[in-house]
């Protein structure tokens, strides 16, 4: 369901700021998009924020 993708994110990139969507996919057993829907979600509902540049940045999550 999406919500145990979002809270799958949400534990991966706490453990793992720097990781890439790619990365979050192949991790999860999904495709990219899925993982950026999931992401764009999570950020509009302020749970995770990008930290830094596109490339090379990491993300935080807030709550």
């Amino acid at each position: 369901t999406r919500e145990k993708t979002e809270a799958a994110i949400l534990r991966l990139l706490s453990e793992q700021p720097g990781m890439r969507i790619t990365e979050l996919a192949e991790s999860l057993g999904k495709v990219p998009s899925a993982i950026e829907r999931a992401i764009r979600k999570l950020r509009e509902s302020g749970r995770l924020e990008r930290v830094g540049p596109d490339k090379g940045g990491s993300w935080r999550v807030l709550r």
